[in-house]
């Protein structure tokens, strides 16, 4: 069973960056798709960015386009979300998650098209 572990949230001021990192356990990291979702309060979970198993497709909510940027490193079982020009609407809890289709396909957007979730790390933009 994977476990994954993000990290790297924190409070930022709108227009500024952060890095979120997803730590995967076990070997099998590189067999699967993954990706980032976020949920703020009284909202439901959404898609933010997803990746497929060895980097070269990679996909995004509008609403991010063109600030985030999704990658991994499977030699180190890690995910990363690179986040610029943050906007207080990015204030959510961020997950990780393993895709449960096609490994190489980054396209599932809906959160039951992935398990192993992580316990999420907190982006708090201020404006």
């Amino acid at each position: 069973q994977v476990q994954l572990v993000e990290s790297g949230g924190g409070l930022v001021q709108a227009g500024g960056s952060l890095r979120l990192s997803c730590a995967a356990s076990g070997r099998t990291f590189s067999w699967y798709a993954m990706g980032w979702f976020r949920q703020a309060p009284g909202r439901e979970r959404e898609f933010v960015a997803a990746i497929n198993w060895d980097g070269s497709s990679t996909s995004y909510a509008d609403s991010v386009k063109g600030r985030f940027t999704i990658s991994r490193d499977n030699a180190k079982s890690t995910m990363f979300l690179q986040m610029g020009s943050l906007k207080p609407e990015d204030t959510a809890v961020y997950y990780c998650a393993r895709g449960r289709g096609n490994p190489h396909y980054s396209g599932s957007h809906r959160p039951d098209e992935y398990d192993g979730w992580g316990q999420g790390t907190q982006v708090t933009v201020s404006s």
